[in-house]
């Protein structure tokens, strides 16, 4: 046996051998007694451990083995049973490192030059809104205008350098801080703006040849700037739009009018609204940190968390299919984050997440269909992308696509606006200074079929109730469609608006009761109303009169002494 082997075996023996002579513990190990005076003890004969030694081995061969068999590895024949285990348990904790999703791999990318929309001067007005708006058929950009406000409306294969003469839409003596396209009309886009009023277009089919100045309608009843307007999701003709007087009004465009006026909920001004799934509710995000889930209908506040982001910066608050509300804002020290709440308990968030402390509002774009959210910072150059899940920790990061160029807004165009051919799940629509950029959002497939789990049935443009049922309580999800063979727009019906009052389209009716009233009672109502304009106007005239013939005798009079100076 090797001596180092012995030394082994010898660490191996108990502490107990500690105590034993010197002379023992280097017999027991099979080495050489060192000679010197020190370690001899004063010196004594070695005939003694010659004999012993021959038994100490016998005994230390045993104590080898052992040990040898300690030090070991298995045979392949010895761990066959316990391999499997092994590598199932390695397995779950890679599946606990890295979770198992089909977006993890989602890859993004800009279009070739020659397919961006080169040479637009994009609006410079500091308000938060995306400037942008998509569907399958036109993008629509907020533009810079003298003396007023303007958008331009491209067809989506309209790329290339745009000349500065091409036709906007132009009507609002204010500039214009948000749009958006109609889910039921492919042709029709409301816009708010600064002059204090809501407009409703209606593009042409092949887009614009002369610029458009008559909107459909004008709706009228805010007393400052609109800074938001959105469609309803399911009933036709729907349309709310908040100002920064602090109100929210539900507009029924057919008809012109003012149904709902929500101006007694919010005492700040109101940094963004968004409908739910079925338009039954909607949750807003207010510059008093509070976020507030509203019945639009019934006029009353459903629920409502203080300090949803204790930060003083804007936050946004939209809500998910599953009925969960998710925002996105700052905390005390400007960090950004993002949170997860369930309106039925919004004592304490799902989740809450810090990323970064760059200044930009994050503006989040939701897919229903996927359950994918996307983060656009304004004045960032990237946008990352999260996943919703009922597993922890609920808000699952995805990935980052980055750019070189910041963004000045972003369009989201609609599911069925997408490639299916090339398993495209989201394109965007990113403003520069000078260009819209197409970035489209890829799952990298090998097969060329039809990718059912990545494009279930969405919301089609179809409406699932006419406005009359929806402010009679009526509510029903998005009618869906199937994306199998692609979606090919129809052609849609033009919006036709028929005002039941023509001098008096101011908000009238606030209440859900209003609304039912007998065909006799509104209509006595309305002539009651249409004395009372004529009245006003009467008297307005004949102030205006005497003013302007006070006036003729006042420059009568100064006219007089002009030649009398004269002569």
């Amino acid at each position: 046996m090797s001596k180092t082997v012995a030394m082994t075996e010898a660490l191996l023996e108990p502490r107990s051998d500690a105590t034993k002579p010197a002379k023992e513990q280097w017999a027991a190990a099979g080495a050489e007694q060192p000679t010197g005076g020190r370690m001899a003890g004063g010196g004594g004969s070695e005939e003694p451990e010659r004999k012993g030694r021959k038994s100490q081995e016998d005994e230390k061969v045993l104590k080898v083995a052992d040990a040898k068999k300690t030090f070991e590895k298995p045979k392949p024949s010895e761990g066959k049973a316990a391999t499997p285990l092994a590598s199932t348990a390695r397995k779950d904790t890679m599946r606990r490192v890295v979770r198992q999703s089909k977006f993890r791999h989602v890859f993004g990318q800009a279009v070739k030059n020659d397919q961006c929309y080169d040479d637009i001067r994009v609006s410079r007005v500091t308000w938060d809104s995306s400037f942008c708006a998509v569907n399958p058929r036109f993008v629509a950009i907020i533009v810079d205008a003298s003396g007023g406000g303007a958008f331009l409306v491209l067809p989506l294969h309209k790329t290339g350098r745009i000349d500065k003469s091409y036709p906007t839409v132009c009507g609002h003596t204010g500039p214009v801080l948000d749009i958006d396209w109609c889910p039921h009309n492919d042709q029709v886009i409301a816009s708010g703006s600064e002059d204090c009023t809501v407009m409703v277009w209606q593009i042409p089919e092949n887009g614009l040849t002369l610029s458009l100045t008559e909107p459909v309608v004008v709706l009228e009843g805010h007393s400052k700037r609109v800074g938001i307007v959105a469609w309803h999701p399911t009933a036709r003709n729907v349309l709310l739009s908040a100002g920064c007087d602090n109100a929210i009004i539900i507009w029924n465009v057919g008809t012109g009018e003012a149904l709902i006026n929500l101006d007694d909920m919010h005492v700040d001004m109101i940094y963004n609204v968004s409908w739910n799934r079925n338009g039954s509710l909607i949750c807003t995000a207010s510059k008093d940190k509070k976020v507030r889930v509203i019945d639009p209908r019934k006029q009353e506040i459903v629920a409502e968390k203080e300090k949803t982001h204790e930060g003083a910066r804007p936050m946004r608050a939209i809500f998910l299919a599953d009925g969960n509300i998710f925002t996105t804002g700052f905390s005390r020290m400007s960090e950004r984050q993002l949170a997860l709440w369930n309106p039925k308990n919004m004592e304490e968030p799902i989740a809450l997440h810090e990323m970064d402390t760059s200044n930009g509002v994050l503006l989040p774009f939701y897919d229903p269909d996927t359950n994918i959210i996307y983060l656009c910072g304004k004045g960032d150059s990237s946008i990352r992308y999260f996943e919703i899940t009922d597993e922890s920790p609920y808000v699952h990061y995805l990935n980052t696509f980055s750019s070189k160029e910041p963004q000045r807004g972003m369009g989201f165009m609609p599911k069925r606006g997408l490639d299916v051919n090339k398993c495209e799940i989201a394109r965007f629509f990113k403003l520069h200074e000078r260009k819209c950029e197409p970035i489209i959002m890829t799952v990298p497939r090998k097969s060329d079929l039809f990718q059912d789990d990545l494009y279930p049935d969405t919301a089609g443009p179809e409406a699932a109730l006419e406005a009359e049922e929806w402010f009679e309580g009526k509510n029903a999800d998005p009618l869906l469609i199937s994306l199998k063979h692609g979606y090919i727009p129809g052609k849609n019906r033009d919006l036709k608006v028929v005002k039941k009052n023509i001098l008096d389209n101011k908000p009238a009716a606030n209440k859900k009761s209003d609304l039912i009233n007998a065909p006799k009672k509104a209509a006595d109502a309305s002539n009651t109303q249409n004395e009372a304009k004529l009245d006003e106007i009467l008297k307005e005239l004949k102030s205006i009169k005497d003013t302007i013939t006070n006036q003729d005798e006042r420059i009568s009079k100064l006219e007089q002494q002009m030649a009398k100076i004269a002569d």
